[in-house]
């Protein structure tokens, strides 16, 4: 499986997209960035927003600094940089120094902070680094935590699409459910909301699809449990190493289809 970079004849328009993730219900978020008409190349931007990171291991991207990090540094600062030292300026430095730039797209992990502080201050840079870098880029993907903590902290600015990667039981439904419901709730801003379903047993597809609509879910995917990937997560091989034939993969290939990627 390649990751490459499209070139667009026109101005590219906003295109989600987000890779399964196994467990209990989590979002995913994708929203577009301004961009220039014209030959163009789209530029990626991925952020892991899991303070648990993996997203980087299924990249196979080896991470070293993390938004955690720049936590430390930022409080450091206030001690050993003059008072007149413009903090922003400070800030946006050490933003590129923890960017990685793969091929294909550019990655940003919010990793931990150290000790046992409150990630608070970590989350407040992360809406800090979107700010700054959401301008940059076509298209975002930002992997969260599973759960609505995200939702209640508006960490994640205004998306094109929402994204719930879960499970086909029930409380994984139920789960995307309430997350949609929150959404609305805090009057989050986003055109869409779809559900990926992953691990779907061979004969169940019909029934998950069924329960969705009864709660009024769109699933906009079912990725099938593929055992090529479950020994890629026994050893810890990279995902992007999965083959084209593999059916995850090749499920995930119609849902960016769908979402117009």
């Amino acid at each position: 499986m390649q990751l490459k970079l499209k070139k667009k004849e026109t101005a590219p328009a906003a295109a989600p997209a987000a890779a399964p993730a196994a467990g209990a219900a989590a979002p995913a978020f994708a929203m577009p960035a301004a961009s220039s008409g014209g030959m163009t190349i789209e530029l990626r931007l991925v952020i892991d927003a899991d303070a648990d990171a993996n997203l980087a291991d299924a990249l196979g991207v080896s991470v070293g600094k993390t938004i955690g990090d720049m936590r430390e540094f930022m409080q450091q600062a206030r001690f050993t940089t003059s008072p007149d030292t413009d903090k922003q300026v400070l800030f946006e430095s050490k933003l590129f120094e923890i960017l990685l730039e793969e091929e294909g797209y550019d990655l940003l992990v919010m990793g931990k902070p150290e000790g046992s502080g409150c990630y608070c201050f970590v989350n407040n840079l992360l809406r800090g680094v979107m700010d700054k870098t959401t301008a940059n880029y076509d298209l975002i993907i930002i992997d969260t935590p599973a759960g609505l903590e995200h939702f209640s902290r508006k960490t994640i600015p205004d998306l094109d699409d929402l994204i719930v990667v879960t499970d086909e039981s029930r409380r994984g439904l139920t789960t995307g459910e309430r997350i949609r419901d929150t959404a609305r709730e805090i009057e989050l801003q986003y055109k869409n909301l779809y559900v990926v379903v992953n691990k779907v047993t061979p004969g169940r597809r019909d029934a998950v699809l069924e329960n969705a609509r009864g709660i009024g879910l769109e699933v906009i995917g079912t990725v099938p449990y593929d055992e090529t990937l479950a020994k890629f997560d026994l050893v810890g091989d990279p995902l992007m190493g999965l083959p084209d034939d593999s059916p995850a993969v090749q499920e995930m290939v119609q849902v960016v289809g769908k979402l117009g990627l």
